[in-house]
């Protein structure tokens, strides 16, 4: 009997992105305020590949995918609210996600390991050295989330992103989902992305240890070499917290993620839970 499929999405703009077993959904609340919802068939790249499957590898599959289908699910919820008058094409959204991941290299990569890399005098030994790394890393992510969670538009966004939490936790507990049953839910989850990049940057102070020290375009790229790897580790690491989440050692691994997720997160009014719904029963009955 094969693994039972974990819900997920994420927020986006005036809605909620859902990924089903074979397809996923957005559903945005227009400014009239009807509440339109798009379903696509989308087969999980796990699916389609066994070995694309395997724990270890399925982390940055994963990863990946969620980063193309977080573009294509802002973009269009983006036209549905009315924000932008058409859709990104396929190598518009290559290119966005391109443009990400450069972006996420320059701010979690090459400045933390730029700065040690300068500060290496004082800092002795590459477990040091490494250690610093990631308090730096850890640092600026912290920064760039409180920033952007003092932007009015962001905060929308976090709402819909406890609506979207809340919502699934309801279908996880078994409960109806109806408003009135998901609003009693939380707004955070074990399995949440913010979570998973805390669990990356902490895990990357282990495996970026064993790097040893060299010069700087060595520390930065041997670090994009290993990151699939350390992708991997945190995935699993975060499956099996989740899986265990009632145990007290699983919730004290936890328990930092889900204090991150007080900030990427905002309670939503019933409204957003009403759009996060949609989204979610769209994919659970396809």
């Amino acid at each position: 009997m094969g693994e039972r499929f974990q819900y997920g999405g994420q927020a986006v703009i005036e809605g909620v992105m859902m990924r089903g077993p074979s397809s996923v959904a957005v559903a945005v609340r227009k400014p009239e305020g009807e509440i339109v919802v798009e379903v696509q068939p989308q087969l999980p790249l796990w699916k389609r590949n066994r070995i694309l499957g395997l724990p270890f590898i399925r982390g940055t599959v994963v990863l990946i995918e969620a980063l193309i289908l977080g573009i294509r699910g802002l973009n269009r919820s983006a036209v549905l609210a009315g924000e932008e008058e058409e859709s990104l094409t396929a190598a518009e959204v290559f290119w966005t996600g391109i443009m990400a991941a450069v972006l996420a290299v320059a701010l979690f990569i090459a400045l933390p390991t730029g700065a040690v890399y300068v500060a290496r005098a004082y800092l002795p030994g590459v477990w040091l050295q490494n250690l610093v790394e990631g308090i730096v890393r850890i640092s600026v992510f912290l920064a760039y989330v409180v920033l952007i969670s003092r932007m009015e538009e962001i905060r929308r966004v976090f709402m819909y992103h406890g609506a979207e939490h809340k919502v699934i936790n309801a279908l996880e507990a078994g409960h109806e989902l109806r408003v009135e049953s998901a609003r009693e839910h939380s707004t955070v989850h074990p399995r949440c992305g913010t979570s998973f990049l805390l669990i990356v940057m902490v895990m990357s102070v282990l495996v970026f240890s064993l790097l040893g020290e060299g010069n700087l375009w060595w520390r930065v790229l041997s670090r994009l070499a290993v990151f699939p790897a350390v992708a991997g580790i945190s995935y699993e690491f975060i499956k099996l917290t989740s899986r265990f989440a009632g145990q007290r050692w699983a919730g004290w691994l936890m328990a930092p993620g889900l204090w991150l997720q007080r900030l990427t997160t905002g309670e939503p009014d019933d409204s957003q839970l009403e759009v996060a719904l949609q989204a979610l029963q769209a994919v659970v009955q396809n």
